[in-house]
């Protein structure tokens, strides 16, 4: 039988313990935490987003970092398969909007629990409070790894000082990225990596809230935007758009098409600045929301411009668009001109804030950036430096938006990890 070692008990660490399981190899589980699936508890805000029932194109069009790499992975584990494992196991799902999938208790703790089980049937060695210093390479091949803390069996305390090598016939590194570190990703695995010879590619928080210049956007903390349709613009180039909801914060923005929208941008705030558009009216063209302004404008022709917009904008951002508009604040609504409107329009299908950078990890859902696919073997998540050692989710230079696929991309190349042949594993 033989024997693999798996770093990490997060969402790829478990997936590739239980597919190495399958395979009837002896597993054993390190983690470092005091107990599996620390992230995953919190990710969705407590929901657990699993994955996205959408079909296979659109998976692959969900993923903003080496799409590619990841299509023997992807079939080999697909989202229906994640979805029918976690259903086996007692945790019933459900599809919402834009096919994202939760557990039907909206508990993320039933997704761990699933999954625990599922390491529990296959007898998954887990060692909690343990965590691993080192990997042991020996002549070009991971021979296991060296740990300085690592659990009591009958107390489940950590015990620390004196080093302890396990070994092994595959080492599975899946130890996540630098995002959230207070649940553990700390970056360790990719010192591993580094050490074995692998590149490691820039790393940079994503899926994270924006910071912006300017003041007035900073006043409209707390103001949450639905049905808009944002746009990021560098130079000339537009790298990203999409449709759904934002929030303002005390420092920027944030929701679902801002975190999805920072993905895009680490490697273009090195290189220039980057503008940040809000459709406040998608559903209409400029010439139609010139229609509408004029018939608000005519039901209330005596008003004054400060006075006229409730219809038309939230509260909070109405002070906003009369400075950014131009008009003063008190003038008759009958008195403006078409020119005027016109602008008004304009900024209403253009209101611009110039991104100044990223919140950091602390607030960053994912890491972008990481261990180079070049130097791993798409079908095993191998090496192709170091026989014997696989690498598995985050820790890769992977990533998605919003919406599950970050989590596929965990699922996937865990199962990719644990699957290998155990002829392949000597």
């Amino acid at each position: 039988m033989s024997r693999v070692i798996v770093a990490g008990g997060g969402a790829a660490g478990m997936m590739a313990a239980v597919a190495a399981g399958q395979k009837g190899h002896q597993v054993i589980l390190f983690e470092k935490n005091e107990k599996l699936g620390k992230k995953l508890f919190i990710t969705g805000k407590g929901r657990c987003n699993v994955t996205n029932a959408c079909d296979m194109e659109s998976l692959f069009q969900g993923v903003v970092t080496n799409s590619k790499f990841l299509y023997s992975s992807f079939y080999q584990f697909t989202n229906k398969d994640m979805m029918d494992l976690l259903e086996r196991h007692g945790c019933p799902l459900k599809t919402e909007r834009g096919n994202r999938v939760f557990p039907v208790s909206d508990k993320s703790s039933d997704v761990i629990n699933a999954l625990n089980r599922a390491l529990k049937e296959l007898s998954v060695e887990v060692h909690l409070n343990s965590r691993i210093k080192e990997l042991i390479i020996r002549d070009g091949r991971c021979a296991g790894v060296c740990l300085d803390q690592i659990e009591r069996k009958r107390t489940g305390k950590a015990e620390r000082g004196q080093e302890r090598e396990i070994f092994g016939d595959l080492v599975i590194v899946a130890t996540g990225g630098m995002s959230y570190p207070s649940t553990g990703s700390t970056g360790d695995g990719y010192l591993w990596a580094k050490a074995a010879g692998h590149k490691i590619t820039d790393l940079s928080p994503a899926l994270a809230p924006l910071e912006i210049l300017e003041e007035d956007g900073k006043s409209l903390q707390g103001l949450s935007l639905k049905n808009i349709r944002i746009s990021l613009r560098s130079g000339n180039r537009e790298c990203y758009q999409e449709f759904g909801e934002m929030l303002f914060t005390h420092f920027g923005v944030s929701g679902p098409v801002i975190l999805s929208a920072s993905s895009f941008l680490a490697k273009e705030l090195k290189k220039r600045q980057v503008v940040l558009s809000i459709d406040l009216k998608p559903a209409l063209s400029l010439e139609q929301l010139d229609s509408r302004i004029v018939r608000d404008f005519q039901e209330g022709k005596n008003r004054q411009f400060k006075n006229s917009l409730s219809h038309l904008l939230p509260n909070k951002l109405i002070p906003v668009m009369i400075g950014r508009s131009g008009i003063h604040p008190d003038k008759q609504v009958n008195e403006i001109t078409r020119i005027e409107r016109r602008r008004l329009a304009e900024t209403l299908k253009d209101l611009t804030f110039t991104v100044t950078g990223i919140r950091d990890y602390k607030e960053a859902i994912i890491t972008q950036g990481g261990v180079s696919v070049k130097e791993i073997n798409p079908s095993t998540m191998e090496s192709k430096k170091v026989k014997g050692l696989c690498f598995a989710g985050e820790i890769l230079d992977l990533d998605g938006v919003t919406g599950g696929y970050n989590l596929q991309i965990a699922w996937s190349t865990g199962w990719a990890a644990g699957s290998k042949e155990a002829e392949l594993l000597r």
